[in-house]
């Protein structure tokens, strides 16, 4: 069904079949996203080409019809009670944002949380927002128990740039703020340094800025990706390009002829980035350490 106009957003409200997906060819088995569809509007989201599943447009529509998957938190629970669940990680939030505004509203993400806390089932969590912040009670009770993680992606500190590569994203400091708080929580927290723009976020000053403010507030981790396009994707982000960076449409063109940047760019900037990662050594913060292994993790 569909729910009222959100902010010249369509919601459509469903129920899902499954929700425990599994997933083959990444370093987890398993996801949940109860959400298909994202408000971010991320240039750069790889994501996107999920929307051409369902035969809609994943450049224009990706972030004005979002699907909400009601039945998310239920669903889980009736999937990980079955004896056949091993309590493998899973992850959430890979082709969506688990605490994008809908979130606030549906708090299905949470309701997940709570099912894979009571079935110790471990979680790896990725998200651009600082709605985060708001389960850190949940994410207490499932760090003492299978374990959980948490990954907070800022692709850069510069507020105006940030504006225009994630047009509807809470600014790079609030997200820095929620890192703190997760970390002075007790929550292993990460920062995804993801992706990683040629040319534009791959500066060595404009990384030092993420990497050096992520250890400042505390994450365990520092990961980083570098720009990859598909074809929906690409649309999205050369629409960009012509926008805010027409200077830079030839030399991307060259430089992604396919989905990948030139494996020389992608060196490059993984040296830049663990030169800096030696330079700034995560800083000692208590956690709260699990009752269980934790198992793979999204980086």
């Amino acid at each position: 069904m569909y729910a009222p106009k959100m902010r010249g957003v369509t919601v459509i409200e469903q129920e899902a079949k499954s929700i425990v997906n599994a997933v083959k060819g990444m370093p987890f088995a398993w996801s949940i996203n109860p959400y298909r569809g994202c408000f971010h509007q991320c240039r750069f989201c790889y994501a996107r080409r999920t929307h051409t599943y369902l035969e809609e447009d994943g450049e224009g529509s990706w972030g004005s019809r979002l699907y909400v998957k009601t039945n998310a938190p239920a669903l889980a629970r009736r999937e990980l009670a079955k004896r056949s669940w091993k309590h493998e990680q899973v992850a959430i939030g890979t082709v969506t944002d688990p605490y994008q505004p809908l979130e606030g509203r549906y708090r299905l993400t949470r309701g997940v949380l709570e099912a894979l806390r009571d079935y110790e089932t471990p979680a790896a969590i990725i998200t651009r927002s600082p709605l985060v912040v708001r389960d850190i009670d949940v994410l207490q009770s499932m760090a003492g128990r299978a374990g959980v993680s948490v990954s907070i992606s800022i692709a850069t500190l510069d507020e105006r740039l940030s504006r225009e590569i994630e047009p509807t994203v809470a600014p790079p400091k609030q997200r820095l703020r929620a890192v703190r708080m997760l970390a002075d929580a007790g929550i292993p927290v990460n920062v995804a340094l993801a992706p990683v723009l040629p040319r534009i976020t791959d500066a060595p000053a404009s990384l030092e800025a993420v990497i050096s403010a992520a250890r400042e507030a505390g994450a365990q981790r520092v990961w980083h990706n570098t720009l990859y396009l598909h074809e929906v994707t690409r649309e999205a982000f050369f629409s960009y390009l012509r926008e805010h960076r027409p200077e830079l449409l030839a030399e991307y063109a060259d430089l992604y002829r396919g989905k990948y940047a030139p494996r020389a760019i992608s060196d490059e900037i993984s040296e830049r980035v663990s030169a800096l990662l030696a330079r700034f050594p995560s800083r000692t913060v208590p956690r709260i350490v699990s009752q269980a292994p934790l198992q793979l993790s999204l980086i």
